[in-house]
């Protein structure tokens, strides 16, 4: 499909001119090799831990490309190069997957996929190999069209280890292998938006104890089952409930306020409230005939802006029924080894961030966004129920920024192919032509981008836990 035609600008950048009727053609010719590249992807399973078989692809893809380097590092993520200068401008895209779930859910297999005119089917393809496949062909028509400036390095990352761990693979990339990019643009699915920023979570447990007795006679014992029962209706009521006096435990929905919030509450209305669910249980027991005398849940705490995870594990330690059955509260740890069998220990929270709007970064996608396409979402329109939104917004789900900037203060912005509501989906699809102008748009930033000021781009940057992570 051919989107609304805009007047094309050209932009003079350090005695070059930027052609974007070029860029967009470019991006076009290259469809069906992305096309094809994305489809090899979909066919590859690659859930968190075992990504190989997707890595060594994307290698393969780069090296056929002629970037100029492509390796793999010692935790398995693809890092591939294009140029020699010395600033670094990263585009990442996690490369593994969820599983597929109950299969029955599925209209087709999701890894042989499937491919109309205007879209392709199969796990992965929002969420998000479509991010990388656009990523690759952006840096190839940069180096195609002369677009890399002289003193810049583009690095293409396709990370491993996100869907359990999000920023895990930057971590590693940042503290190991030695590289901190001068801004980095995340190619999650965005619904055809430019994102800067979203929510932080963490995975909190919750322990408690019981005493077993046979099945007969439960009255003899402590089932924590029960106990645990109670605890869960007070986790559901703190993301269910609001702030006011008459709310006994205060919902989350308070950190939305001047009064629980003074600092921080205009940021958490624009990412939205914090929530909570219960994801996991679990239980031991003698027998099916006897009393529970162990149960544990995990709980997924999404954080809003003025949240820490020290108030998170506080709020949950402050509930009556954990305190009136001693329920112990802790966050996880994540210490599972990548494909490659390296293990690269850290803790389960991952923190909030947003970016000024006006942040140098944030603008040289918007302005490629702007000179390519104009100042509204675009997207096939089977998609554009999903695009009726401010250009420039945030994620609902968190992403490898978590670390990127949350960790680590290096400027990170959202713009990839695809749909969140794809994500983890079954019969998840994404269009054609969101590669195509993703490609472009990634093309063209480089030469736009107008360079780190004094001024802090971070708007909103949660603090760090007392654990020693780096």
């Amino acid at each position: 499909m051919k989107h609304p035609i805009f007047p094309i600008k050209q932009i003079k950048q350090e005695d070059r001119t930027v052609d974007f009727e070029k860029i967009k053609q470019a991006a076009q010719n290259y469809l069906p090799d992305m096309t094809k590249f994305l489809r090899d992807l979909i066919a590859i399973p690659s859930e968190s831990c075992e990504e190989e078989g997707v890595i060594r692809r994307t290698i393969e893809e780069m090296n056929k490309l002629g970037f100029d380097r492509a390796e793999i590092d010692p935790q398995g993520n693809a890092l591939g190069f294009m140029g020699n200068g010395p600033r670094l401008i990263a585009f990442d895209g996690h490369i593994d997957t969820v599983g597929v779930g109950n299969r029955d859910n599925w209209k087709f297999d999701p890894y042989a996929g499937f491919e109309t005119e205007t879209e392709i089917g199969g796990r992965g393809g929002s969420d998000q190999e479509g991010g990388i496949v656009s990523a690759v062909y952006g840096a190839k028509i940069m180096k195609d069209l002369g677009l890399i400036p002289a003193d810049v390095t583009v690095l293409v990352a396709a990370t491993v280890q996100e869907e359990d761990c999000d920023g895990l693979c930057w971590q590693y990339i940042h503290n190991e292998d030695g590289l901190t990019p001068e801004f980095v643009v995340s190619t999650e699915p965005t619904d055809g938006g430019i994102y800067r920023g979203h929510r932080g979570r963490m995975e909190i447990r919750v322990d408690v104890q019981g005493v077993s007795c046979h099945g007969s006679a439960p009255e003899r014992g402590e089932n924590a089952i029960y106990k645990m029962a109670d605890i869960l209706k007070e986790v559901e009521a703190l993301n269910e409930n609001g702030c006011g006096p008459e709310d006994e435990i205060k919902g989350l929905v308070k950190m939305l306020e001047p009064e629980f919030n003074p600092e921080h509450y205009e940021d958490a209305r624009f990412l939205g409230r914090g929530t909570i669910t219960t994801s996991q249980i679990f239980y031991t027991s003698p027998s099916r005939c006897a009393v529970a005398d162990s149960c544990s849940v995990s709980l997924d705490r999404r954080m809003t802006a003025g949240e820490t995870w020290d108030s998170c594990i506080r709020e949950i330690e402050a509930l009556p029924s954990v305190k009136k059955h001693g329920a112990k509260v802790s966050m996880y740890m994540y210490d599972r080894p990548a494909w490659t069998g390296l293990v690269y220990e850290t803790e389960c929270y991952f923190p909030t961030w947003i970016n000024k709007e006006t942040a140098p970064h944030v603008q040289a996608v918007v302005d490629a966004h702007k000179a390519l396409y104009g100042d509204k979402r675009v997207g096939d329109p089977a998609s554009m129920h999903l695009r009726n939104r401010p250009l420039t917004d945030k994620w609902t789900f968190s992403t490898n920024g978590v670390s990127i900037q949350g960790r680590y203060g290096i400027p990170c912005v959202g713009f990839g192919p695809g749909a969140e509501s794809q994500a983890h989906a079954p019969n998840e699809i994404t269009w054609k032509q969101d590669l195509v102008t993703c490609a472009a748009v990634y093309a063209a930033i480089p030469g736009l981008y107008k360079g780190k000021g004094e001024e802090d781009v971070c708007q909103f940057r949660a603090g760090k836990t007392n654990n020693d992570i780096k």
